[in-house]
């Protein structure tokens, strides 16, 4: 250590040489530690955000007749599906009749009602895809997920699988 302390100059520009390292290192490569708690505290904002908005938001009538109007679908869905085997075994006849009344809608409707039914669960979906993906590492770490693997990072991984379970 005496050699590098004459050749730098003391442990004064040793320190100084440290940290503009470090301060260069953080500029070629993000701090990982940061990135997590800034995206934990956008996700904590957000939040915050969402309950602020409704805080003493209390729903009225036409607010509640649509929350019931749009939890109806999926259901409706269902129902009508083993609605239309029940009709088929109680009476044959007119279900074919329907049926065959089927096949004079134009192709174009067909299209719109997949576009619709599409959006709605494709919307659902999105949304549920996106409140999933807002937890960060952490949280997911903190709720008993664990960390998943980086692949981006094969020494981290080797690191993980040599620890003992």
């Amino acid at each position: 250590m005496g050699l590098i302390d004459k050749i730098i100059g003391g442990s004064a520009a040793t320190t100084a040489l440290g940290n503009a390292a470090i301060g260069l290192a953080e500029v070629l490569t993000p701090n990982a530690t940061k990135k997590m708690e800034a995206a934990q505290a956008a996700y904590i904002a957000a939040l915050d955000e969402h309950g602020a908005e409704f805080q003493y938001l209390r729903p009225g009538w036409f607010d509640r007749f649509v929350n019931g109007l749009n939890r109806l679908p999926r259901p409706m869905l269902a129902l009508g599906t083993l609605g239309l085997f029940i009709s088929a075994m109680v009476d044959p006849i007119t279900f074919a009749e329907r049926m065959i009344g089927l096949g004079y809608v134009p192709e174009p409707l067909w299209w719109l009602l997949g576009a619709i039914v599409s959006f709605y669960f494709g919307a659902r979906e999105t949304h549920y895809f996106r409140t999933r993906s807002l937890t960060t590492p952490a949280v997911r770490a903190a709720q008993g997920g664990g960390l998943a693997p980086d692949s981006a990072n094969p020494a981290l991984n080797e690191w993980r699988d040599a620890q003992p379970d």
